[in-house]
């Protein structure tokens, strides 16, 4: 089977819009989705939709769960509170009540899915070596799937040496038949590796190989969204220079 894997949206509507687009065009067998549909963007309710109708799998990411109420907003960052606060006031009852349906973890095709990380699905950052090795000895699969950091990357582990991982870039390919492996697709609507281009991940789960993928998007509208929205700035500002 041939899947597209998307995560960290944030509400962006355009980006989401152009990688379905390119995710049509792809023929892939199905949309695995590994969550934050809502959070820093401006249309929280197009982007859950749009995931509803189009992911066979959706997790629900930390920014979800700090809509639905299961995450104090103390916890996060002023500008994702912010984010927070105002999503609340204008999410509809039908897709709040599909976030809260949603959990943080699942497996399909014997590969693990995971908004954060294997050890913790919520909040973990696999962002070092050091951390990758931690979840391989938790994750129950060989090959699993992780979102959170925005950053597009993959670490795996061989039985003879400790992990190993790079940030990948578009057009990047990996073989994962072999050895245990973890990837993260990038983010769709907040990407924080440098390019700006919405992130997001063909996985062939018969083959194993995995393919790196990224979409031009309406970058500028996006940013009037935001700010017609009356959000902070910054998070307008930020999505030009993928930080």
């Amino acid at each position: 089977m041939r899947v597209a894997v998307i995560s960290d949206i944030h509400a962006n509507r355009q980006a989401l819009e152009a990688v379905l687009a390119s995710v049509d065009a792809s023929g892939v067998d199905e949309l695995w989705c590994l969550g934050d549909m809502v959070g820093y963007g401006a249309d929280p309710n197009d982007c859950v939709n749009l995931v509803r109708q189009h992911a066979s799998i959706c997790l629900a990411g930390n920014h979800d769960l700090a809509v639905t109420g299961e995450l104090r907003l103390d916890d996060f960052s002023r500008g994702a509170a912010l984010a927070a606060r105002w999503t609340l006031d204008v999410i509809g009852d039908e897709e709040l009540q599909w976030l809260s349906s949603l959990s943080s973890e699942a497996t399909a095709e014997q590969v693990g899915l995971f908004h954060g990380s294997p050890r913790d699905p919520v909040w973990e950052y696999v962002i070092s070596t050091l951390l990758a090795d931690l979840c391989f000895d938790t994750m129950r699969t060989r090959v699993g799937l992780i979102g959170h950091s925005h950053v597009a990357l993959a670490f795996h582990r061989t039985d003879a040496e400790l992990a190993t991982g790079d940030a990948r870039r578009a057009g990047d390919n990996v073989d994962t038949s072999n050895a245990h492996w973890l990837l993260n697709p990038g983010s769709v609507g907040q990407p924080r590796d440098g390019d700006p281009r919405a992130a997001w991940l063909i996985l062939d789960t018969e083959s194993g190989i995995a393919h790196w993928q990224r979409t031009e998007y309406d970058i500028a509208g996006a940013a009037a969204a935001i700010r017609a929205a009356r959000l902070p700035d910054s998070l307008a500002e930020r999505l030009q220079y993928g930080q």
